[in-house]
């Protein structure tokens, strides 16, 4: 048994810990919100009531945060985790961020005398709980041998991507690819419906034909069909708007670096962003479904229900 400390206990991190809680390890977990603690804890995890207490005794320690900006503000400064944690602590950050944060992370991890890993992940909130995400792991080879032990309760495959920041590259280019998916669900589904389809019928098509995808697999817009989709709740944020608005603008920003032309990425990243200005961005990013339908109304949202939520 090991004692892990958890940062940021959300959507990801709070599934995620409980993952290592139940192989066995000690996990002292902090977030910033206090649902997300109580839910942590609920889950086995040990909550404490700073990062420095959280940070105490770490063998481990991993950060899941929303943007690079806060994987800097945990990470640096004077009650950051490069000067709080234990000096032999293994540093793994599974956020999703830029490259050019994570690459600097590693170099002051390194600086500081600690190993470190960018190692995001892919399978949303359903693989966080059934601990089969995909990991993404950029670093030294030996540091991610080391590190595992510790990934595996989470994970159902673990890929070293190579140097420094490639795991983050290997999320942002995987996270467009979706979100380009997810496009093409939220159109087919309401072009499907316009032409009188059922739609379990034409699902059952797609799911086995050409058109199949992980979004259709887990995010399809429409509700009744497959457990995971936030359209059986009224579009509830199991991945939220402003999430994907964040992820789709990395890709779109290395896009920019490198000189890569990515349409269809703009396309996704307009669509989530247009959920923000209308006032849903706390609501799942497959709601832009309703852009497909010339009227915006489609099966499983009622937004009298839900309504605006920023």
């Amino acid at each position: 048994m090991s004692t892990i400390t958890w940062i940021g206990l959300g959507h990801m991190g709070g599934p995620m810990s409980a993952n290592l809680v139940k192989a066995g390890h000690k996990v002292r977990g902090f977030d910033l919100s206090q649902e997300a603690m109580a839910a942590a804890q609920a889950l086995g995890v040990q909550t404490c009531s700073s990062m420095a207490e959280a940070l105490q005794g770490a063998e481990v320690v991993f950060t899941m945060l929303p943007k690079g900006e806060h994987s800097r503000a945990v990470y640096l400064g004077d009650q950051g985790v490069l000067n709080l944690a234990p000096k032999d602590a293994l540093l793994i950050d599974s956020s999703t961020i830029d490259v050019e944060t994570a690459v600097a992370l590693h170099e002051k991890a390194a600086e500081a005398g600690f190993d470190f890993l960018d190692a995001p992940v892919s399978g949303g909130i359903s693989g966080a709980a059934a601990a089969t995400l995909t990991f993404m792991v950029g670093g030294a080879e030996d540091v991610v041998e080391k590190a595992k032990e510790y990934i595996e309760p989470m994970a159902g495959r673990i890929v070293h991507t190579g140097e420094a920041g490639t795991g983050q590259a290997a999320k942002i280019v995987n996270n467009m690819m979706l979100f380009i998916s997810l496009e093409a669900c939220a159109e087919g589904s309401v072009l499907a419906d316009r032409l009188g389809l059922d739609p379990k019928v034409f699902w059952d098509i797609a799911s086995v034909s050409s058109g199949n995808s992980w979004a259709l697999q887990t995010w399809y817009p429409s509700p009744g069909l497959i457990d995971s989709a936030a359209a059986n709740n009224n579009f509830q944020a199991t991945f939220s708007a402003v999430l994907a608005a964040k992820d789709a603008g990395l890709a779109l920003a290395a896009g920019e670096q490198t000189g890569v032309n990515l349409p269809a990425a703009e396309i996704a990243a307009q669509r989530f962003q247009q959920l923000i200005d209308e006032g849903y961005g706390n609501l799942d990013c497959s709601l832009i479904a309703k852009y497909a339908a010339p009227d915006g109304k489609i099966r499983g949202w009622d937004p009298e229900v839900t309504g605006r939520t920023e």
